[in-house]
């Protein structure tokens, strides 16, 4: 984990457990293979709560780093969690 997603998760109250559960039972819904300094993806899953829970992580070949981690806002996200709402014009 970085150590901004270290402090992040703190603060979310978003325990290890967690983002282990979201990562290894959840699915790809974003990727960002132009984050620098490695590709990045965003992953929907959740939490050993059973809460819908967002992780974005890098990757770095061999391994990867937790970016961040949060609990997705309904007023930005459809009811899936999977799917970003329109920007509104």
């Amino acid at each position: 984990m970085t150590n901004h997603a270290s402090e992040r998760c703190r603060q979310r109250g978003i325990l290890a457990k967690d983002i282990r559960n979201a990562v290894m039972g959840g699915e790809i819904i974003e990727q960002y293979p132009d984050d620098f300094p490695f590709p990045s993806c965003l992953i929907c899953g959740k939490s050993s709560k059973g809460a819908v829970l967002h992780v974005c992580i890098s990757d770095e070949g061999k391994s990867g780093k937790v970016i961040t981690a949060y609990f997705p806002s309904a007023e930005k996200w459809n009811a899936d969690f999977k799917t970003r709402k329109e920007a509104s014009k």
